[in-house]
């Protein structure tokens, strides 16, 4: 059975954008939490135009390429501009999850206004045996409070923003996470959780 999996750029400090984030200002000034995409020499498989680390490359392109749907927030997908009518991925459909209407949305992506594990169970259909990949903190959240996410992936940068949107919201009780892997490499950590039932 496919995977949920949550995995984010993110500071020291627990930031997955700098301040001032909004439409038109993307991530705001936090956009040094993706530097790692590009400070090496090894293409992406996946994504064209990253050229990462040999570290990054290898855990980043196979994570990547589990991928086959996607589950973002509507603050997300406002802040990355719709994600230009297509999706974050160059292969898996975007589910934007949203309690209101949309009527930006195209007709390559799919608006889910009924929950988390509606926007899940959707995304399950349209990545096959493929997995799903969460972006935002509010949606990650959401779906960890759930119990539907299965591995957390921290690309944990070396930098204190010391503001902007978190992560993590507000849990109603501990998530116990146990670590897979940890890849250090230049500019970025990664820290391969899964999430213990």
């Amino acid at each position: 059975m496919s995977k949920v999996i949550s995995a984010h750029a993110v500071s020291v400090d627990g930031y997955i954008t700098g301040r001032d984030p909004g439409a038109g200002r993307g991530l705001g000034d936090g956009t040094m939490l993706f530097d790692w995409y590009f400070n090496g020499d090894t293409p992406s498989q996946v994504f064209d135009g990253f050229k990462l680390s040999a570290p990054s490359a290898r855990l980043f392109d196979t994570l990547a390429g589990r991928v086959g749907a996607i589950v973002a927030g509507r603050t997300t997908y406002d802040d990355s501009d719709h994600f230009g009518g297509g999706s974050p991925h160059p292969t898996a459909r975007l589910h934007v999850l949203s309690h209101r209407p949309a009527p930006e949305i195209s007709e390559r992506q799919t608006l889910i206004t009924t929950g988390i594990q509606d926007a899940i169970a959707a995304a399950r259909e349209a990545a096959g045996d493929k997995d799903v990949g969460l972006m935002g903190g509010g949606v990650a959240t959401e779906a960890l409070k759930a119990g539907l996410v299965d591995e957390v992936i921290l690309h944990q940068v070396p930098v204190l923003l010391g503001g902007g949107r978190p992560f993590f919201q507000e849990l109603p009780e501990h998530v116990h996470l146990r670590l897979l892997e940890a890849v250090p490499a230049p500019g970025v950590t990664h820290l391969h959780y899964q999430v213990a039932r």
